[in-house]
C-alpha cells in the first residue's frame, strides 16, 4: 500500500546576488534580473517525499510549482530525482501574487491532482523568508500542519498517522498527527540526492504540456485548469503591497580599540546599552 505525496517547489531569484534592478517601478521582483535557483528548503521537503517513496512501494511523488515557464527548469530537477508526475501553474493571472494569493492557487492545484495523503515544502522562500505559503495552503485545504520539520520518524499507513520531529528554539520535539497532513521542512532534513544520470537521459527533452489529466511527465495548468476562482489570484487576490526596496549599506564611522580585559569589555557593554543598541 503506498502513499500519495505532493510536493510543493518554487523557483526563486538568488538573493545571493541582489542588485539595484531587483524591483520593478509597479512593486514586484524583477526576476529577470537575478539568477534563478530551486529554492533551499523545497529541495529537502522534495527529499523527504523521495525517501517515502523508497520505503513504501506504490508510493507516487507528484511535484507543482507556480511561475513564469522558466520555472519548469526545476520541475526537471524533480524529475531528475526521482518524481513521478510534475506540473507548472503558469498564467498571466498569477502575476503579482503575495502569500495569500499564491496558497489559493496551490490548493486549487493540490486538489486538481487528486486524492493525496501529505503535502511537503520548504520551510520558506529565499525571495520572501515570510514562511506563510505553506501553513496558509494548509489553512485552504483544511488539513493538519506540521511546520518546520527536520525528520519524519514513522509513517503508520493503516492507522493513517505520521511522526515527524520539527525543530523549535533551543531544540526539538516529537509530532504525531493523523493524516492528511501538511508538513513544512528546514535544512536540517536529509541531504537531498543528486540527480540520477539515467533519469536525466529519460527526461531532459520533456516540457510542459497542457494536460489537466496529467497523464505527462509535465503538465501546464492555467486558472482554468486548477478550477480557480481568477480574482483570487495575482495581483487582484493580493492584499499585500510592496512599495520600495531599499539597499542599505553599513559603514563604519570610526574605529575603536577596546581592551580585552574585563574593564574594557565591561565599559563597552554600558555604552552599548546607554545608546540603546542594547537593552
Amino acid at each position: 500500500m503506498g502513499l500519495n505525496l505532493v510536493v510543493l517547489v518554487k523557483q526563486v531569484p538568488d538573493t545571493q546576488n541582489i542588485t539595484g534592478d531587483a524591483m520593478k517601478e509597479d512593486g514586484t521582483v524583477n526576476r529577470a534580473a537575478l539568477p534563478a535557483i530551486f529554492n533551499p528548503d523545497d529541495l529537502y521537503a522534495l527529499e523527504a517525499a523521495l525517501r517515502l517513496k523508497d520505503r513504501f512501494p506504490g508510493t507516487r511523488v507528484q511535484v507543482i510549482t507556480m511561475g513564469p515557464p522558466a520555472a519548469a527548469a526545476i520541475l526537471k530537477e524533480c524529475l531528475y530525482r526521482g518524481a513521478d508526475f510534475t506540473a507548472l501553474v503558469s498564467d498571466r493571472g498569477f502575476a503579482g501574487a503575495d502569500t495569500l494569493a499564491t496558497s489559493y492557487a496551490l490548493k486549487c492545484a493540490i486538489e486538481t491532482t487528486g486524492p493525496w495523503d501529505l503535502v511537503f515544502c520548504g520551510r520558506q522562500a529565499i525571495d520572501g523568508d515570510t514562511a506563510q505559503v505553506g501553513p496558509q495552503t494548509a489553512e485552504k485545504l483544511g488539513c493538519n500542519q506540521i511546520t518546520s520539520v527536520s525528520r519524519i520518524e514513522a509513517v503508520d499507513i493503516p492507522q493513517r498517522t505520521i511522526t515527524a520531529r520539527r525543530s523549535v528554539e533551543g531544540g526539538w520535539e516529537r509530532v504525531r498527527t493523523g493524516l492528511p497532513v501538511l508538513l513544512t521542512f528546514t535544512a536540517e532534513g536529509e541531504a537531498p540526492r543528486p540527480p540520477s544520470a539515467k533519469k536525466t537521459m529519460a527526461y531532459k527533452a520533456v516540457s510542459p504540456q497542457a494536460d489537466p489529466r496529467g497523464n505527462s511527465a509535465m503538465a501546464l495548468w492555467d486558472i482554468s485548469a486548477i478550477k480557480a476562482d481568477p480574482e483570487q489570484c495575482g495581483l487582484s487576490g493580493s492584499p499585500t503591497k510592496v512599495k520600495n526596496i531599499t539597499s542599505v549599506v553599513l559603514t563604519a564611522g570610526e574605529i575603536r580599540y577596546i581592551d580585552p580585559g574585563e574593564g574594557g569589555i565591561t565599559g563597552l557593554v554600558h555604552e552599548l546599552i546607554a545608546d540603546h543598541t542594547l537593552g
